[in-house]
C-alpha cells in the first residue's frame, strides 16, 4: 500500500508522484459507519484531548521532553486514536486533524510550562503537503508560539513510503527552520532502516516490541545493542519506547540507551509530572549490594561550598564570590534542599552588560539563578555520575553538579575532579582485568566478595572449570585454547544478570560467578547446556566422530580424552562465620573438586554453609551426593 493509496490522490503541487489509483473508499472495510459529520464537529470545535508522556534521560530520570498524544471525545466512537485517525484519512480530513492536534499540543505545552522538547507526530502525507502546514499551525501573526528548536517532528511509519526523496526533501526543509527530526517505532514499520540512512534523524525511537521483557531475551538485547551502535555512528539519539518495569529500565540503562519512555516513568496525562520520583532511580538494597563496584562513590568528591538562599541579593552574592575566588558555583537552598545555583561566569557576564549592576544588584538571586541542576546522591558510583553527565545534552561541562544525601545538600562536585577520578579508575581496572577476556581478575573478585560479606548480602558463589582443557590446548594449540576460554567468558556473561550478578576470571580456564539472582541454579543449567552445544564446534570432524582426542597425560603417556566439558561447584556460604573471601574461596574450590568427579557437564551443590577445618576425608554428610545436572557428550 502506498501513501497515495492510503490517503487518496496527492493534492496539487505535491512533490510525491501519484501511485496506482485506488480510492480510500475501496480500501475501507464494508459497513463502516460514516463518521464524517462527527469528525468535522470534533475538528471545528477542537473537541480533542491532548495527553503528554515524558521522555526521560535513562541515567538520572531528568525530563528530556514530552510526546503529545491525542484522544477524541470520551463519549464519541472516535475516542481511541486509531479510530480517530483512520476516520480522518478515509474522510479526507487527515491534514486538518493533524493541524488541530499540533496547535492544541503546542498551546497546552506552553500553558503547563513543560520543560524540554515537544515531540509531535506527523504522517508522511502531512509532512509532504505543500505550504509547510506544520509551520502555519504553530505560528501566530507570523511568529512561532514555541521556538522551533524545542520541537521534534516524529515521522510515523505505519504505512509504506512510496517516495523517499519527497519525504527527505520535506523533512530537510523543516530542519532548516530549526526543527529536530525523529523516526517513530523503528522495527515496526516497513522501511525504517532506509529512512534512517537517508533522513539522518536526530532521534530514533525503538518500537516497544523489542523492549517488552528484554531482560529475559538475549536476542532483543542484541537488537537494541545493534541499534545503539548504528546510532553512535550516525549521531542519532536512541529512545527506548514501552518501558514498563524496573527490569526493562535497568537493561536499557546497562545497554547504554540514553533516553526512555513508557509506563514505568509515567502514563500519558493531561497534566504530566515536571519531575519524576527519585524512587524510580534508586536501586533496591539487593541490587545495590550485588553491583560489582570497582570504584569510589561520588560523595568522596564533594567539596564544601557556601550556600545561599533565593532571597539573597545579587550584590551579596558578588561579595561572596570575591571572598571565595576558587568557587565557581554557589548552591541556592530552601530548607537545605537545592533549588538553584549561581554560576560565577554567567553572573559576571550579566553584570558586565550596560547598567548590569544597577539593574540586578538589589534583586534577589532567585531572579537570575540557574534552575537546571544535576543533583546526584552521594552513594552513586562515579561511573554512573559520568554517564548521567554525558547523557544530558543541556549540561555544560564547565558547570559543577550538586551532591546530596537523601535530597539534602552535601557539597558541590567538580567535573574536572570527576574526569580525573574516572581516568584513575580506568587505569586501575585495566591493571586488574584479565587480558584475555577483560573480565575482572582476582583482586576485584576478592573485593566484591568481601563487600557482599560486609553488607551481609546473601549470595551463591559458583566456580567454573573446564575438563580436559590441557590436552585440547596441547593438541589444537594455544590460539584455539584462547578461543575456548573467550567463548566460555561470553557464555557466562550471556546467562548472568549484570545488575545482580558478578562474573570474574580467576585465570586460565577457571572462572567464578557470584550470584544474587534467585534463579542462579537455572542460569547454571543454561550455561552448561550452552557450553555443550558450543564445544562440539571446537573440534575437527574426525575427533568429533571419535568423541575425543588422544594426547599425552601429565606423565607423558598417550591417553584418550573425551570432548571438553564444564564442571561447576556451587556454594551458598553462611554470612556469619564466613568472614573473608578466603573462606568463600575454600568452599567454592571444594565444591568444584566434587563437580569434577562427576561425568560430563555437571553442577555440584555443596550444602555446607561454612568452612570446615582440614580433614583427611570430608564427611559425606557435608555434600549433596548426587549431581544436580549431569550431561555427557555423545555422538
Amino acid at each position: 500500500m502506498t501513501i497515495s493509496e492510503l490517503y487518496g490522490p496527492p493534492a496539487a503541487g505535491r512533490c510525491c508522484a501519484p501511485a496506482a489509483a485506488e480510492s480510500a473508499a475501496t480500501l475501507a472495510p464494508a459497513r463502516r459507519p460514516d463518521l464524517s459529520a462527527e469528525l468535522r464537529d470534533i475538528i471545528d470545535h477542537e473537541r480533542l484531548t491532548i495527553l503528554f508522556q515524558p521522555i526521560v534521560a535513562a541515567a538520572d530520570l531528568g525530563i528530556h521532553g514530552y510526546e503529545a498524544l491525542t484522544r477524541g471525545p470520551s463519549d464519541s466512537p472516535l475516542h481511541a486514536p486509531v479510530g480517530l485517525f483512520d476516520a480522518a484519512y478515509r474522510a479526507g480530513m487527515l491534514l486538518e486533524l493533524e493541524c488541530a492536534c499540533w496547535r492544541l499540543a503546542c498551546r497546552h505545552f506552553l500553558e503547563l510550562g513543560l520543560p524540554g522538547h515537544l515531540f509531535l507526530n506527523i504522517s508522511p502525507y502531512s509532512l509532504t503537503c505543500p505550504g509547510k502546514p506544520l509551520l502555519r499551525a504553530l505560528q501566530q501573526r507570523g511568529e512561532f508560539v514555541l521556538h522551533a528548536e524545542r520541537i521534534v517532528i516524529e515521522i510515523t511509519e505505519q504505512y509504506p513510503i512510496d517516495d523517499f526523496a519527497c519525504v527527505v526533501q520535506a523533512a530537510s526543509a523543516y530542519r532548516s527552520h530549526g526543527f529536530h527530526l525523529a523516526i517513530d517505532d523503528l522495527g515496526a514499520g516497513y522501511a525504517g532502516l532506509r529512512l534512517w540512512s537517508e533522513l539522518r534523524p536526530d532521534y530514533v525511537k525503538i518500537d516497544s516490541h523489542f523492549l517488552q521483557r528484554i531482560h529475559e531475551d538475549p536476542i532483543k538485547q542484541e537488537f537494541v545493542r545493534s541499534i545503539r551502535d548504528i546510532a553512535l555512528g550516525t549521531r542519532s539519539r536512541v529512545i527506548a519506547e514501552g518501558i514498563e518495569t524496573r527490569d526493562e529500565y535497568q537493561v536499557i540503562t546497562q545497554l547504554g540507551i540514553g533516553l526512555g519512555q513508557g509506563y514505568y516513568f509515567s502514563r500519558p496525562k493531561s497534566r504530566p509530572p515536571l519531575e519524576l520520583p527519585p524512587a524510580l532511580l534508586q536501586e533496591d538494597s539487593h541490587t545495590a549490594a550485588a553491583r560489582p563496584r570497582l570504584s569510589e562513590t561520588i560523595g568522596a568528591l564533594a567539596v564544601s561550598v557556601p550556600a545561599i538562599t533565593p532571597d539573597t541579593l545579587v550584590d551579596e552574592v558578588v561579595q561572596l564570590l570575591q571572598d571565595y575566588p576558587g568557587v565557581q558555583t554557589l548552591p541556592v537552598l530552601e530548607a537545605q534542599r537545592p533549588v538553584g545555583a549561581v554560576r560565577r561566569a554567567k553572573l559576571m557576564e550579566l553584570l558586565l552588560r550596560h547598567y548590569g549592576r544597577e539593574l540586578y544588584g538589589r534583586r534577589p538571586v532567585s531572579r537570575i539563578m540557574d534552575v537546571q541542576l544535576l543533583l546526584v546522591e552521594y552513594d552513586l558510583p562515579v561511573e554512573r555520575v559520568s554517564q548521567m553527565i554525558t547523557n544530558r545534552l543541556n549540561f555544560e561541562f564547565e558547570h559543577d553538579f550538586i551532591v546530596v544525601r537523601n535530597g539534602a545538600y552535601l557539597g558541590v562536585g567538580l567535573v574536572r575532579d570527576l574526569l580525573k577520578k574516572i581516568t584513575e579508575l580506568q587505569i586501575r581496572n585495566a591493571r586488574y582485568a584479565n587480558p584475555l577476556t577483560l573480565l575482572p581478575g582476582n583482586v576485584p573478585i576478592y573485593e566484591h566478595i568481601d563487600r557482599m560479606l560486609e553488607a551481609q548480602q546473601p549470595f551463591t558463589a559458583c566456580y567454573f572449570d573446564l575438563d580436559h582443557f590441557k590436552p585440547y590446548n596441547d593438541t589444537y594449540g594455544y590460539s584455539k585454547g584462547d578461543e575456548v576460554i573467550r567463548k566460555l567468558a561470553q557464555i557466562l556473561t550471556a546467562h548472568t544478570d549484570p545488575q545482580r550478578d558478578f562474573v570474574g576470571h580467576i585465570g586460565g580456564d577457571d572462572f567464578i560467578a557470584v550470584f544474587t539472582s534467585d534463579d542462579w541454579k537455572e542460569r547454571c543449567e543454561h550455561i552448561l547446556r550452552h557450553f555443550e552445544r558450543e564445544a562440539r564446534a571446537l573440534y575437527n570432524a574426525q575427533d568429533l566422530a571419535n568423541g575425543g582426542i588422544y594426547a599425552q597425560d601429565r606423565q607423558g603417556n598417550s591417553q584418550f580424552f573425551p570432548l571438553l566439558t564444564l564442571s561447576v561447584g556451587a556454594v551458598t556460604p553462611d554470612l556469619e562465620p564466613s568472614r573473608t573471601h578466603h573462606q568463600v574461596a575454600a568452599l567454592a574450590s571444594d565444591a568444584k573438586r566434587q563437580a569434577k568427579k562427576l561425568k560430563g557437564n555437571a553442577l555440584f551443590i555443596d550444602r555446607r554453609r561454612a568452612p570446615m577445618p582440614p580433614s583427611p576425608s570430608p564427611s559425606p554428610d557435608g555434600y549433596d551426593a548426587s549431581p544436580v545436572l549431569s550431561t555427557t557428550n555423545s555422538d
